[in-house]
């Protein structure tokens, strides 16, 4: 009985696309929070620490930006926007909501 990750698997060898895992996934976004200045896209590929196919980091920035974790700006820059430092948590728990 195949299961539902296998069947990905075997659809995703059949047809060349390389998805992102979790690792990766990870990997990349703690490479762009760690970065003193904005990489572009290239630089972001050739600085991870483990080897990626472009095609799987492609897809895997997608998804960040989709997410709302990144965006890209007008140079081409991966850009951190996510809101997830402790301090601006803790801020965003103290705040009044307006409606």
């Amino acid at each position: 009985m195949k299961t539902l990750v296998s069947e990905e698997k075997e659809r995703s060898s059949r047809t060349g696309v390389h998805r992102p895992n979790l690792g990766t996934l990870l990997m990349i976004e703690k490479t762009v929070k760690e970065a003193d200045i904005p990489p572009r896209k290239t630089e972001l590929w050739r600085s991870l620490p483990r080897k990626v196919m472009y095609q799987t980091f492609e897809k895997a920035i997608d998804y960040l930006k989709a997410s709302g974790k990144v965006m890209i700006d007008k140079e081409g820059r991966v850009v951190w926007v996510a809101s997830d430092t402790p301090e601006l948590l803790r801020l965003m728990e103290q705040a009044t909501r307006v409606d």
